[in-house]
């Protein structure tokens, strides 16, 4: 008997009435996803993780999570209850993503990074009926009061002990099996909701972002290969957690719907797993937050370049700065394992001028942009976007309708999106959601953004921290931010309103500074001092007359970051008592 396999001509014929036009799925559910990639790469590998043999087949993905469907449809979870998952990012974790939303139940998906109190306040708010946690996050669920416990790093149900720890196992989710017409009987439709997930942004205020079936795989499905072009067996390297839009959608869903093979770390990402993983792996794909290409920008290429003589000169040079790049980039991508076709930066705002260094060395760096509640892709563009301006994000998701609100002389306003990306609304929350929806259906942003002639779009900051001018004039302390960062020694900076006037934060790396000066640590404590004084300047000497500092202040901790490494910014304003050394 001859296989069917649906096969993407098959997908591309299927005439929708909302005129929608698919790629790889037959419809938008996780059903459909995983009879799709099933049918197509069979025995392919789809999950790996590194220097382990863990592994699992298409075929093997949707034979698991079947059994995790099962087993939860035997427990009596229904049609819109509540499964949440915490834990590190693995095949476990998507294998119970899917055995959630394939009956109708939604999943909960809840950074691994939440402190405890958090944890417990989405496992109440939300109405949990079970959580699959790991080892690493148990603790962080057991005082919880929820029916079912799971541990994801074996996918079993486990029973807690006396003292309210987790000992006993009652099942296996796996091998679990029931009737194929009471699994069909509950396939969800693609507006049933699949994932709630909590935010945890800059602003501190955290809100249930309710995203559909069709909210999240039309995301990907139209992503697959509108930026890059992707062949099955090609490998993407999994380094950001998954119960994070960015990661799940862009960094899970499209490999899977391309027949690509997914290796997980299965360790902390640090620095130094990061780095051989990359020689070992060899990616093509990978997804990361800014954070991780600036460092390596600041802290290992721009050292590396001031140390060559030959190297400074070139890059001096008018002429030979071209032969230069060429070299640094060909190095960098060697570094990445050689084979990177797209490096997928997202999650927050790209240093700008890290950004130029990118572009300059023809790294194939691609930025997107989107939130949580836009599933969550609204702009991206293509690597080696050699015509592309640094600065800005790309084209408009073809899907979206954008539209800029309240827009000011230099045609700035606050993004506003309509499509079927946009998510359900906020759980619960229908105060939010009259704040956060016009009357004609955009969803607001909050991002003030810019489109240039050819439609590309560009961010310039949010509009909870555009700070006024003294006449009113408009300053995002971002574009200050990126100045200082880019100073010596910064690791990270913030600037806030303070009196009147405009503040830094400024956290500095001296240890780096004793080791290129040689000093002991309180002689460096006092040259930090004169080192800010003269950042000050420089700084300033960059600035328009109305966004000049008037202080800065050594940050003697790191500031606190959501899960997306952006700054939390509510923790840090003109209240805050002043570090060891302030200078005016």
């Amino acid at each position: 008997m001859k296989k069917d396999i649906i096969t993407f001509r098959s997908c591309r014929s299927i005439q929708r009435q909302d005129g929608l036009k698919m790629k790889t799925v037959r419809e938008y559910t996780f059903p459909a996803l995983l009879e799709a990639a099933a049918s197509r790469y069979g025995e392919r590998c789809c999950y790996s993780v590194f220097h382990t043999d863990i592994s699992y087949t298409y075929s093997r993905l949707k034979e698991c999570s079947g059994s995790v469907s099962a087993y939860l449809m035997k427990l009596g979870i229904s049609r819109g209850d509540r499964i949440a998952i915490i834990g590190e990012s693995s095949p476990m974790w998507m294998i119970m993503y899917l055995g959630i939303v394939s009956i109708g139940a939604i999943a909960v998906p809840i950074l691994p990074d939440f402190p405890e109190c958090d944890v417990e306040s989405i496992l109440a708010f939300s109405e949990a009926k079970g959580v699959a946690a790991s080892v690493r996050c148990m603790d962080k669920v057991m005082k919880a009061s929820i029916q079912h416990l799971f541990r994801l790093d074996d996918l079993t149900e486990i029973r807690t002990s006396s003292d309210g720890s987790p000992d006993t196992v009652i099942s296996s989710l796996i091998g679990c099996s029931i009737e194929p017409e009471e699994l069909c009987s509950r396939r969800p439709s693609e507006e049933d909701t699949a994932s709630l997930i909590f935010t945890s942004g800059t602003t501190g205020s955290s809100k249930g972002v309710m995203l559909s079936h069709r909210n999240i795989l039309r995301c990907a499905d139209l992503a697959t290969d509108q930026y890059v072009k992707l062949k099955p067996g090609m490998k993407a390297l999994s380094i950001l957690p998954m119960s994070h839009t960015y990661e799940f959608t862009l960094g899970q869903l499209i490999p899977l719907m391309m027949g690509m093979e997914i290796v997980f770390l299965g360790k902390t990402p640090a620095p130094t797993i990061i780095m051989a993983a990359l020689s070992e792996v060899r990616p093509h794909v990978m997804f990361s937050v800014p954070l991780l290409i600036e460092k390596i920008h600041r802290s290992a290429l721009l050292p590396l370049i001031d140390k060559s003589r030959v190297l400074s000169s070139m890059m001096a040079n008018r002429a030979a700065r071209p032969l230069a790049c060429r070299l640094i980039g060909h190095a960098l991508r060697k570094k990445f394992g050689g084979r990177l076709i797209f490096f997928g930066i997202g999650g927050a705002a790209l240093d700008k001028e890290t950004e130029k260094f990118l572009h300059e060395i023809h790294f194939p760096y691609a930025i997107g942009y989107g939130l949580t509640e836009t599933s969550p892709l609204i702009a991206g563009c293509k690597p080696f976007r050699r015509s592309q301006k640094p600065g800005f994000i790309g084209s408009i998701v073809k899907d979206d309708d954008v539209i800029l609100l309240n827009r000011n002389e230099e045609g700035i306003g606050e993004v506003a999106v309509r499509g079927p990306n946009v998510m359900q609304g906020y759980y619960k929350r229908p105060d939010l959601n009259g704040e956060v929806f016009t009357e004609d259906g955009y969803f607001r942003t909050g991002d003030l953004g810019f489109m240039d002639e050819k439609g590309n779009l560009a961010i310039r900051g949010r509009v909870k921290t555009m700070i006024l001018g003294p006449s009113g004039e408009n300053i995002f302390p971002e574009a200050i931010e990126s100045i200082i960062n880019n100073q010596a020694y910064v690791d990270e900076s913030l600037v806030i309103p303070e009196n009147g006037g405009l503040v830094a934060l400024v956290r500095l790396n001296l240890e780096q500074m004793q080791k290129n000066l040689n000093m002991p640590l309180e002689e460096i404590r006092k040259h930090a001092m004169e080192y800010l004084k003269e950042m000050k300047n420089e700084v300033n000497s960059r600035l328009s007359s109305f966004s000049k500092l008037t202080g800065i202040r050594a940050q003697e901790t790191p500031f606190e970051r959501t899960p997306t490494l952006k700054i939390k910014r509510f923790l840090y304003d003109g209240s805050m008592q002043a570090p060891a050394f302030t200078l005016t």
